[in-house]
């Protein structure tokens, strides 16, 4: 694949994930580091590439722009063996990515962006966001109960996708101690990946 660029925030779980992938399959890209917190994200020349004001953003070789992580995945990893060939497999990948989206990244991405990033104390971060992180983590806890990969026992798109802010609960201030199979899972899909360990020493 002719070499593509991506502008990503190393902090940003959701920009990692399109780096993990291009680094697993071998595709040659140009990084450009944007910061979030900096708005650079919010600058007319950004803005210009992407109205939504979002990383991650990749250009292809041809100029097409292309935004969401998971979109973005999902074009990188095209016909490799991080998607599932079987339909019903493919669609249980479908089904994590959405629900990491919609209810995982929700919640440990957005409160360990509170409390991490912007150093606010617990009494200033919405009180809603822990129970939801910590429902987050018991559902994958018990899916990976008797399971060692999200999708048919093999790395996907799923397990990338959910490990990008899994690895860093403990900077939303949750201890993955208390989910034993998903710390297991993580250090796994580290592995398997090629990533030094996010997790804290226990």
């Amino acid at each position: 694949m002719t070499q593509l660029t991506i502008s990503g925030d190393s902090g940003s779980g959701n920009c990692l994930k399109v780096k993990f992938i291009a680094d697993r399959l071998g595709i040659p890209y140009r990084w450009i580091e944007t910061s979030v917190v900096k708005a650079e994200t919010r600058t007319a020349e950004f803005l210009a590439l992407n109205p939504a004001g979002q990383v991650p953003l990749v250009v292809l070789a041809d100029g097409r722009r292309l935004a969401q992580s998971n979109a973005i995945m999902l074009y990188l990893a095209e016909g490799s063996d991080l998607v599932p060939t079987d339909a019903f497999d493919r669609a249980l990948m479908f089904q994590w990515l959405f629900w990491e989206q919609y209810s995982h990244e929700t919640a440990i991405a957005v409160r360990r962006y509170h409390k991490f990033f912007l150093n606010k104390p617990d009494t200033e971060i919405d009180p809603a966001l822990m129970p939801k992180c910590e429902r987050a983590l018991a559902i994958m806890n018990d899916h990976l109960a008797a399971r060692t990969y999200f999708v048919a026992e093999r790395l996907s798109l799923a397990d990338v996708a959910l490990v990008a802010y899994t690895r860093f609960s403990h900077e939303a201030g949750l201890d993955l101690a208390h989910w034993p199979k998903v710390r297991a899972w993580v250090q796994r899909i580290e592995r398997d990946l090629g990533l030094k360990t996010a997790l804290p020493a226990t």
